[in-house]
């Protein structure tokens, strides 16, 4: 599997970022699209989402790297090569959702109301990122058998691929880009539900994630850990738990209180 592009001298394109740049940009797009039906102007969710991108990215690094020191420590400058793959989720999302709960206070515009906007099509961008994974051949599963993979109808070329070293691995990759891609189409249709609440976005994608990333982490051979535990596995369940905590109190609403699609129901942007 060759996780190169095209190189041109010493300068190599790589799959891996070019499936991130990839997903950033669809995310970018379908959060736009969907925050100007609110009369959100464009500046205000470009630099919300550059400033959010640009500290997940920092965070999605660090979270690795503090969790794989050892593979580190001896060379410092390779922290700084994230094409070389070695982004975790977790830490992005916290290092965004820091980002953007700042943000959205600064100018005073309700911050749930801008995660649901974004969790949506988040879905769809991890569904493609994943497959940058895929190419550096990391974010696989346990060892397994070709024959296995065959009876699940998976295509030749990603078995293929989850050959490493000799051996057959699970493509858990796949497994999370399926799931991710089939939450973003059942999400943004429930979003234009009459009665779907502002936050209910947000806590669908909490437990949903939350959920597919605890099973996905018992196949992972490669996952984060801190002390005996896998640190997702412990991430996931506070995810879960929390969207559950906010779909309770959702529910407890009134039928037409705090309603998604209500155009009224928005705050103000004011630079």
């Amino acid at each position: 599997m060759n996780p190169v592009i095209v190189s041109f001298g010493g300068l190599e394109i790589r799959w891996y970022s070019a499936l991130i740049l990839l997903a950033v940009f669809v995310v970018y797009s379908l959060t736009l699209k969907e925050a100007q039906r609110f009369g959100m102007s464009r500046s205000y969710i470009f630099n919300l989402m550059f400033w959010a991108l640009i500290f997940g990215i920092i965070g999605a690094r660090l979270y690795y790297v503090v969790f794989n020191w050892e593979m580190f420590s001896d060379d410092l400058l390779e922290i700084f090569k994230v094409w070389h793959g070695g982004l975790a989720i977790h830490g992005g999302l916290l290092a965004g959702l820091i980002t953007i709960i700042i943000y959205t206070k600064k100018y005073n515009v309700r911050t749930l109301r801008v995660l649901d906007f974004i969790v949506v099509p988040l879905l769809l961008g991890q569904a493609i990122g994943r497959w940058g994974n895929f190419f550096n051949q990391e974010a696989h599963g346990a060892a397994t058998t070709i024959n296995a993979l065959k009876s699940l109808h998976i295509p030749d070329f990603i078995i293929n691929g989850m050959v490493i070293d000799g051996v057959v691995y699970t493509p858990t990759f796949l497994y999370e880009s399926i799931v991710c891609f089939i939450a973003f189409i059942v999400l943004a249709i429930v979003r234009r539900g009459k009665y779907t609440k502002v936050g209910m976005m947000t806590a669908c994608y909490l437990m949903i994630y939350g959920t597919l990333r605890f099973f996905i982490e018992m196949s992972r051979t490669d996952a984060l850990m801190l002390g005996g535990f896998k640190v997702a596995q412990i991430v996931s369940v506070v995810m879960f738990l929390i969207g559950l905590g906010m779909i309770m109190f959702l529910t407890r609403l009134g039928k037409f209180e705090d309603l998604y699609n209500e155009k009224t129901n928005i705050s103000e942007v004011r630079f």
